[in-house]
């Protein structure tokens, strides 16, 4: 039985697509548990898009959580063999505002093991192609970019003054507000080095593509840390470039994660018409340090929920059939004409008396 695009919703066909993008590049499909013990979020907050974790008594008077979280459960449930694991998933996460219980569908992907330049780079081309499925899926050429920043680029930045936690993250907060006059206030504050404010502040203002900033960067670096991570992205950009999407990749150290969690490239997703972030991504070696494992992680997901504004409005057939029948009509005769038409590989609604608001291609009386 084949399925018929216009009969599919949107975020189906948005999904279909994604996982058949994950399989062409060897991922396979991870299935788990719709709730945790509420301990793996609550010791990891920080890690979690939203701090409100939904929770109920199980078995045996244990705590436990509806998974607001995906990659958290990856983690935890991995094995620390060292071997390359190239997993992908689309599962419903539950999260509250605050005011109400939300269920959102979450389609990502995870790459976990001895990671080198291609992996980080195979990663980040998928999520540069997964921002372009939600557009053809629903019937129009969005435009979208992945906005790139680097965890050890920032933290060796942020080294080369003698800063505590609490002054390093107002800083930090600062530079991802792009928030210049702000910074430059702080480092004054706190009697911190020119240089240091020049850097800090530059890192705030700068956003473009990997040509028009990657010098600027450049400039930016006076250390084996910072070296490092500009070693890292030029690498992973000239891998994009010979994958061919290299296009719509920008630079953005505004985009600041948690040290206590990602430690190298982080990513942004961003699709026209959505006024938010859509995809979000990266590499987080330092949370699988803390379930004691030595590997390394990327991944990113991509929040379905988000890209309802891209849905054009319903036109066309919801069903191939409708089946019209009267109050007194034979069940077993509705049964049969049903199986007729469904086993010719068409869409049918039977139903009695007026057709209401269903689209149909044809229909057919009893």
């Amino acid at each position: 039985m084949t399925f018929d695009n216009n009969v599919l919703r949107y975020d189906e066909q948005a999904i279909m697509r994604l996982r058949t993008l994950y399989r062409q590049y060897g991922y396979s499909q991870y299935r788990m548990s719709r709730f945790e013990e509420y301990s793996l979020y609550s010791e990891n907050k920080a890690f979690l898009a939203s701090s409100e974790i939904i929770t109920f008594t199980g078995g045996g008077g244990k705590l436990m959580a509806l998974r607001p979280d995906v990659t958290l459960s990856i983690v935890k449930n991995t094995k620390d063999s060292g071997e390359m694991k190239k997993l992908y998933y689309n599962e419903n996460v539950y999260r509250s505002d605050g005011h109400e219980l939300k269920e959102q569908m979450q389609v990502g992907l995870e790459c976990i093991g001895d990671l080198d330049i291609y992996s980080m780079a195979e990663v980040l081309m998928l999520a540069r192609k997964s921002l372009e499925i939600p557009g053809e899926s629903a019937g129009n050429n969005a435009v979208s970019c992945i906005d790139i920043s680097h965890m050890g680029f920032i933290n060796g930045v942020m080294q080369s003054e003698n800063l505590n936690a609490e002054q390093s993250a107002e800083i930090l907060k600062r530079v991802s507000e792009k928030n210049v006059p702000g910074l430059n206030a702080i480092c004054e504050q706190l009697g911190l080095s020119d240089r240091f404010r020049e850097r800090a502040t530059t890192l705030a203002a700068l956003y473009g593509s990997y040509d028009e900033t990657f010098a600027g960067l450049r400039s930016l670096s006076d250390n084996k840390e910072t070296d490092a991570a500009l070693h890292e992205i030029e690498s992973i950009y000239n891998v994009l470039r010979r994958l061919g999407t290299e296009q719509g990749i920008n630079l953005d150290f505004s985009i600041v994660n948690d040290l206590n969690y990602y430690s190298g490239v982080i990513f942004q997703g961003y699709i026209e018409g959505v006024p938010t972030k859509v995809l979000s991504g990266g590499r987080y070696d330092t949370l699988l340090r803390k379930f004691g494992k030595s590997y390394g992680a990327i991944g990113f997901a991509v929040y379905l929920d988000l890209l309802e504004n891209l849905e054009p409005p319903r036109a066309g057939a919801e069903v191939d059939v409708l089946l019209q029948y009267d109050f007194d009509a034979v069940p077993e005769l509705i049964a049969d004409a049903v199986n007729s038409i469904t086993a010719t590989g068409q869409s049918v609604q039977a139903r009695c008396g007026d057709p209401g608001d269903i689209k149909y291609k044809r229909i057919e009386r009893l």
